[in-house]
């Protein structure tokens, strides 16, 4: 069964860091792309960061630019956000998504995502 499991989330003080992977067992599905997305409680889920998978082409939230990586390691099918300098407004429940295509536009939306993890929570204290 195709699937993408998140791991690596957990409670840290802000300013802390944590790193979250994500493991695709996505047999024939042709990935193009790969994000990360966050829901934090009462809001809608929201975009956080993208890499394509053939050149790994990285684009992020404004929220997160200068805090966050995105990474891959294709061999592993394995994907990593990187969280650095965490603030109390990250906190939510990460997700991995996968995309068999998206414009540049589309990457950043729900929508064009076809897989998804049922993801990891992270809580950022004060």
């Amino acid at each position: 069964q195709a699937q993408l499991v998140e791991s690596g989330g957990g409670l840290v003080q802000a300013g802390g860091s944590l790193r979250l992977s994500c493991v695709a067992s996505l047999y024939t599905f042709r990935v193009y792309a790969m994000s990360w997305f966050r829901q934090a409680p009462g809001k809608e889920r929201e975009f956080v960061a993208v890499i394509r998978r053939n050149d790994g082409i990285t684009d992020y939230a404004d929220s997160v630019k200068g805090r966050f990586t995105i990474s891959s390691d294709n061999a592993r099918d394995t994907v990593y956000l990187q969280m650095n300098n965490l603030k109390p407004e990250d906190t939510g429940v990460y997700h991995c998504a996968a995309s068999s295509y998206c414009s540049d536009d589309g990457c950043y939306g729900a929508d064009s995502y076809y897989y998804w993890g049922r993801g990891t929570q992270v809580t950022v204290s004060s």
